[in-house]
């Protein structure tokens, strides 16, 4: 295993219309490998002018775009695709070094980018209007979905590649522009998806992408005319403070923003597929997920072999460097992450916690943190009321169905949840009573291209992916001709 990264480094860089702005060029910030600390490459900032010309450049762009049918996009999208699995390798590297989880994560993440980008590339030729029967012979009415316009996207580390591909995919297959800011800390795998789309034969001037200070950029862009629709995921906080951007120019929003998605585990389930399930989830990408299941309820009669069973899987995982083909899980993104992972689980201690395993750093060159299950957490830890985001999972007891379901749903959060029982008046019951945009029972497949991804109350607004993810990008308009 080597962690030598100067190949894939090498060419870091803002995308602005035809002209790839590297460091050397502009002020530069680190990249670092999380698992090392290592810096792996250096990434330019935007500066107010890039900013200018990147907006000019999605302009020109959304008229070419827009004016391209729907069958050449079409072309254009599935060509992309097919680069990116042709490049999974390549790109699952820079992916695992960039971020931290282990390279089999990354491959499949990598993989499913390319279905979402295949995916939107086909459903974009079925963006139908109608034609409404008239009240007169002589009159045509018609209903037409058009591309909204330049969309100014935002997206986290945690998924370097899904991420920016739904927004890419959406906004691409609809007919937009877009002007993409992925996250500094996970650069290279954006600008990845950006060559297979501009290799494939997408115009230069339809995607566009630049790093920087955050809210600089994001204050910018959404202030700008050009912008018509914004696509966020990240923080609730950071959400509401874009949504209100967008608010005063009147421009669209969608919003994927944090949860803390409870599974509810039923006396009636399958307990060995619910805890081998469940303990996969949950770890994935050290928990670093915002559909991450994190607050499990149990039903008491099988409380206790839930927790054995669930420990042993949680101790027994092999942690190390993401491109160590044995690893299981990787490290922590950032200092940050594991520090808040290390404050929640020292809170839940102080307030009477049981650690079952892990609750503590691993000493190691990296930001590493232990697989951790806590029990006996009372309803006052933060760690019951803030999502985690990492590798920490609170097993509660419940006696009945009902309470375990205004558990569930107790918290502003509703993006995603999870719940396992063999019974299927159970299964309808916590389908329809459970507060969530997406509700996975007996399995936590619930990030399909072909499936609508978004949250309800404080998780954010609008979908990404399935037929509901293109109508943010799309407006809708009446044509009346005599």
């Amino acid at each position: 295993m080597t962690t030598t990264a100067a190949p894939y480094y090498a060419g870091l860089r803002l995308q602005v219309g035809g002209d790839a702005i590297m460091a050397p060029a502009r002020k530069s910030m680190p990249v670092e490998d999380p698992a090392t600390r290592e810096e792996i490459g250096r990434l330019p900032i935007a500066t107010g002018d890039d900013l200018a010309r990147a907006l000019e450049a999605a302009a020109r762009g959304f008229a070419r775009w827009r004016a391209t049918s729907a069958y050449e996009r079409g072309i254009v999208l599935r060509a992309a695709a097919r680069l990116v699995r042709e490049r999974v390798e390549t790109i699952s590297r820079i992916l695992t070094l960039e971020e931290g989880k282990p390279i089999v994560e990354s491959r499949l993440e990598v993989l499913a980018t390319a279905d979402i980008i295949e995916w939107c590339g086909e459903e974009g030729r079925r963006t139908y209007g109608r034609v409404v029967p008239s009240r007169s012979p002589s009159i045509r009415q018609t209903v037409l979905r058009e591309p909204v316009g330049p969309v100014a996207a935002f997206t986290p580390w945690n998924f370097p590649a899904i991420t920016p591909g739904r927004k890419l995919a959406g906004a691409l297959g609809a007919g937009c522009s877009i002007i993409l800011k992925p996250s500094e800390e996970t650069p290279a795998t954006a600008l990845a998806l950006v060559d297979a789309l501009r290799d494939a034969g997408l115009p230069e001037d339809v995607v566009n992408v630049v790093f920087g200070d955050p809210a600089q950029i994001s204050e910018t862009l959404i202030a700008s005319p050009v912008i018509r629709k914004i696509s966020f995921t990240g923080s609730i906080a950071v959400g509401k403070h874009l949504a209100g951007l967008a608010a005063k120019g009147l421009k669209r929003a969608t919003l994927e923003l944090g949860g803390h998605a409870p599974v509810i585990v039923s006396a009636k389930a399958d307990l060995g597929k619910a805890v081998a399930m469940s303990a996969s989830s949950k770890y994935r990408n050290a928990g670093q997920v915002c559909v991450s299941p994190s607050r499990f309820f149990v039903q008491k009669s099988v409380f206790a072999d839930f927790v054995e069973a669930f420990t042993q899987k949680a101790s027994s995982l092999r942690i190390g460097h993401g491109l160590d083909e044995q690893t299981q899980m990787g490290s922590l993104a950032n200092e940050r992450r594991r520090d808040g992972i290390a404050a929640l689980v020292d809170d839940a201690k102080r307030h009477g916690g049981t650690v079952r395993t892990g609750g503590k750093p691993l000493d190691s060159g990296g930001f590493f943190y232990a697989p951790t299950v806590l029990t006996d957490v009372p309803p006052a830890a933060r760690v019951l009321s803030e999502e985690p985001f990492g590798p920490v999972a609170v097993i509660t007891p419940f006696d009945d169905l009902d309470e375990a379901i205004a558990h569930a749903n107790k918290l502003p959060y509703a993006l995603a949840a999870y719940a396992f029982t063999q019974d299927v008046s159970e299964s309808i019951k916590l389908g329809n009573e459970i507060e969530a945009g997406m509700v996975g029972i007996n399995q936590f497949g619930i990030a399909l291209a072909e499936l609508p991804f978004g949250g309800i109350k404080d998780s954010g607004y609008g979908s990404e992916g399935g037929i509901e993810g293109f109508d943010g990008y799309l407006i809708t308009k009446s044509v009346t001709v005599a």
